[in-house]
This record gives structure tokens, C-alpha cells and sequence, in this order.
């Protein structure tokens, strides 16, 4: 068993990240790719700036606006004026996106039932819980 934790984390994620991505092009959502993902998991509901984004993502501003055109293309995301200052633009989930959020939300679902059935509802709710209080001191969008 490898004991890197680093690896010890990536290794859940990545199935994961396998499992919704499955789950979406079954679904016909098969244009998104995993970084623009990143982005779009961090569009909050009323909108988002493109600065918010990057930031929260930890991209460039520039890279966050490249991702945002490739899924505003496919029809996931949308840019509104900001009600509250007229020269800003919003990001905010368009209806291809708002389909699509539902099959990744199932796939996860049904992964963390699987996940439970192994650990035990104790362990998992352990695991939620640490993984929880680390983001608090490793996500900046917080």
C-alpha cells in the first residue's frame, strides 16, 4: 500500500474525476474536458468574475478566460453584465450546464455509496470530515 499521501489523494480523485467524466459523455456531455471543470465547479449560483475564477481555480486570469470561452462555445457557461457595476462581465451556468450538473452530481453520488460500502458509514464520515477541515487552510475561494 503506498504510503505518499500525496498519492494517497490523487489516486480517489482521479477515479472519481474518471467516473463523473464517464457519466457526462453517456450523458452526451463529452466536449468537457477535466480544467475546464476546475472552472466551472467554481462558478458561484449568482455568477462569478472572471477574476473570482482564476483566483479560486489558482489559474491566470488568462487561462480562466481561455476555459471560459471553450465552455461558453459548448454552451455551459454565459457571460451577463454585473447588475452591480455596468463595465463587469458575469460568468454564470448556462441551460447545457445546468443539464449537465445533475450527471456529475449522480456519478459522484454513486461513487460515494461505493466508497461508504467499503469504509463503513464511520470511516467515511471521518474522511469528509478531515478532508473538510484541510480545506479550510488550502482553498482560497474560502
Amino acid at each position: 500500500m503506498p504510503d505518499d499521501l500525496s498519492l494517497l489523494l490523487y489516486l480517489p480523485h482521479r477515479e472519481m474525476e474518471d467516473r463523473v467524466f464517464a457519466a457526462l459523455a453517456g450523458a452526451g456531455f463529452d466536449d468537457v474536458t477535466p480544467a475546464q471543470s476546475r472552472v466551472f465547479q467554481r462558478i458561484r449560483r449568482d455568477g462569478s468574475r472572471l477574476t473570482e475564477l482564476a483566483e479560486a481555480a489558482q489559474i491566470t486570469k488568462q487561462t480562466a478566460g481561455f476555459l471560459v470561452d471553450q465552455l461558453e462555445r459548448g454552451g455551459y457557461v454565459e457571460r451577463t453584465p454585473d447588475p452591480t457595476d455596468a463595465r463587469a462581465r458575469l460568468i454564470r451556468v448556462a441551460e447545457r450546464g445546468q443539464k449537465a450538473i445533475p450527471v456529475g452530481r449522480a456519478a459522484i453520488a454513486e461513487v460515494e455509496r461505493e466508497w461508504t460500502a467499503h469504509l463503513g458509514q464511520r470511516r467515511m464520515a471521518a474522511l469528509r470530515d478531515a478532508l473538510a477541515r484541510l480545506r479550510e487552510i488550502t482553498d482560497p475561494s474560502l
